[in-house]
């Protein structure tokens, strides 16, 4: 009953196209939106999230999919659509592990892309991510899609992100910890870097050491030496090939190495 009355109230607010019976004719809209997700993939465009935004989609997708796309290692370079549909998936994921989604959790997600784009895009992705929420997500083989093809730097900003959307409502359940412990081990993250994402948001006493990858013992050499490299992993331009506004999203990733480091510095005492 609500799925229907949400798709009623969808359709009296588009502009919809009529054949010469009277029939509403939807495909005008839904091309429009497939070209607008769609025309921007690269990688994402087939495999198993391409199955997923087929099922979204329709048969407006499958049209699209009906074009040759082979994969070949290396063959493009992750595009802000491949990133921002695999967000999307990766996120109802989470989202659905606790066996409920919440309004908190939405609009973290809706926030997120009106600060880096714009309220009409943030608007979209809400309305794409409602239908992916709809659909059985296979984690394990979307995960693999996106270790095959995106960028170490950009999975772990991935990661950084699903955290955030599990800590929206002020709290992170156990379903959703092992769910994104799931998806991290899939992404081929490591181990040290999954626990230094995971503590920038669940706090504990040795976080910032954790964060650093470094034990509470380290000589000052050490936390010296482990910032530098953790600064490099982490920095901004790591992702910069997707676009300045989800480099300034990674910013966030960076401030809270910076801010970890100063708590291990002041608690050693260090200059």
């Amino acid at each position: 009953m609500n799925k229907k009355s949400t798709s009623s109230g969808t359709d009296s607010k588009s502009s919809n196209s009529y054949d010469d019976k009277g029939n509403v004719n939807r495909t005008r809209k839904k091309s429009g939106y497939g070209k607008w997700i769609g025309g921007g993939l690269g990688w994402a465009f087939g495999g198993p999230i391409g199955g997923i935004l087929g099922f979204v989609f329709g048969s407006m997708y499958d049209g699209m999919q009906s074009r040759q796309y082979a994969y070949s290692p290396g063959q493009t370079q992750t595009q802000p659509a491949d990133f921002s549909v695999s967000l999307l998936i990766l996120a109802a994921a989470v989202m659905k592990a606790d066996g409920k989604v919440l309004r908190s959790e939405l609009n973290y997600v809706k926030s997120f892309f009106i600060q880096q784009f714009s309220v009409s895009v943030a608007e979209r992705n809400i309305k794409l991510l409602r239908e992916i929420l709809k659909q059985e997500i296979n984690v394990y083989d979307v995960s693999m899609q996106i270790r095959q093809y995106m960028e170490y730097a950009s999975r772990l900003q991935l990661l950084h992100f699903l955290f955030g959307i599990s800590m929206a409502d002020g709290q992170i359940h156990a379903r959703e910890i092992d769910i994104i412990d799931l998806i991290a081990g899939y992404l081929g993250i490591s181990r040290n870097d999954y626990q230094s994402v995971r503590a920038m948001f669940v706090k504990e006493t040795d976080s910032a050491y954790k964060i650093l990858e470094v034990s509470p013992n380290a000589t000052d050499e050490e936390v010296k030496k482990a910032y530098h490299k953790m600064a490099t992993k982490y920095h901004p331009d790591k992702v910069a090939h997707l676009g300045e506004e989800f480099k300034k999203a990674a910013k966030e990733k960076f401030q809270k190495l910076n801010g970890a480091y100063r708590e291990i510095k002041k608690q050693k005492g260090m200059k």
